[in-house]
């Protein structure tokens, strides 16, 4: 179980739900660090200050508020305690609205809340009103000294809380009308045609990071010196000279096999950019030497924590010359 990262009630009218509260997403992407190219060395980001030139403690960092150019009014931790927000140990469910009122634009972060042992019967009431009703809970609460205005709701087994964005943080209005288009009636229908045509349940099961996977595998052919083929990609400049035309084939492509003519109009012109050479077999010595690979640290949770392979006193060897004739015949 992970370390929740808030704990507090939900208040629900006169009902208090005693909860705590969890991060319901963690970032996947692949973290490199900063080396100096000619030693290999991690680059060190100090504090430096101009004024006294020597570098600054954390201890000696405080925020300030530029009021006017190089004017700042300091603040410190315990001047945002003491904020007045009473959210800070409450998210109060001011409201109730049905989910298709809050459109998606307005989402920012998700966690998710589990009760606290002697709040488990009006946490689970809570969750069957949601459901039963098909609403959203709009409250309130303050997280890292910020209050965030968010909404409860079901998903799947869990209770999840999403944060939103106020509507002063958009730079679209969501409410303002589509304009008329300037498009035939034929195009109209041939394009909701094409829709029908390529419409399917979601399964977020069948889509992956292909970038990630590709990168990875990069990363495991430069592990074990392995040459690494780039294919051309030629890129779709979405020049359209007859939109009809386009339209038309590519309704005949989602037509053309029944089961597989919707998945190929999909995946259309999104090859993998990077690819391996295959790879000759190794002997079970040569598999006992290999470090695991980088996709493999990936599944684990090591991503981007790869082994010390080069530096400036080890550099690497190279490759044996009978390897490499082996792998250029």
């Amino acid at each position: 179980m992970p370390r929740a990262m808030w704990s507090g009630v939900i208040g629900f009218g006169m009902v208090s739900i005693p909860i705590k509260l969890y991060a319901a997403t963690e970032n996947r992407n692949v973290s490199f660090h900063q080396l100096h190219a000619v030693c290999q060395t991690r680059i060190k980001e100090v504090r430096w200050c101009q004024t006294c030139d020597r570098e600054v403690p954390w201890e000696e960092v405080q925020k300030g508020f530029e009021y006017t150019k190089g004017e700042y009014v300091m603040i410190d931790e315990e001047d945002l305690k003491k904020l007045p927000l009473p959210s800070k140990d409450t998210i109060d469910v001011s409201s109730f609205c049905s989910t298709e009122e809050v459109d998606p634009i307005y989402f920012e972060k998700h966690y998710y809340l589990e009760p606290e042992k002697n709040g488990k019967r009006p946490f689970d009431l809570f969750m069957k009103a949601l459901v039963e009703k098909n609403m959203l809970g709009i409250a309130s609460i303050t997280l890292r000294t910020k209050e965030r205005l968010c909404v409860l709701r079901p998903v799947g087994a869990h209770l999840v809380m999403s944060t939103l964005l106020y509507p002063d943080e958009l730079r679209i209005d969501p409410s303002e009308d589509l304009p008329e288009p300037r498009v035939t009636k034929q195009e109209l229908d041939m394009a909701t045609n094409l829709i029908d045509l390529l419409s399917e349940d979601f399964e977020p099961s069948k889509y992956e990071d292909r970038y990630r996977t590709a990168l990875m595998e990069m990363i495991d052919a430069k592990l074990e010196g392995q040459p690494i083929k780039r294919e051309k990609h030629k890129a779709d400049k979405g020049e359209v000279v007859d939109l009809l035309e386009a339209l038309r084939n590519s309704v005949s492509t989602a037509k053309s096999g029944a089961k597989g003519g919707r998945s190929k109009a999909k995946t259309a012109g999104h090859e993998k950019v990077v690819s391996i050479e295959k790879r000759p077999a190794k002997s079970a010595a040569e598999k006992k030497k290999t470090p695991r690979t980088a996709a493999k640290r990936q599944k684990a949770g090591g991503i981007g924590r790869l082994p010390k392979t080069s530096t400036a006193k080890k550099p690497r060897k190279a490759p044996a010359k009978a390897k490499s004739k082996k792998r250029s015949a």
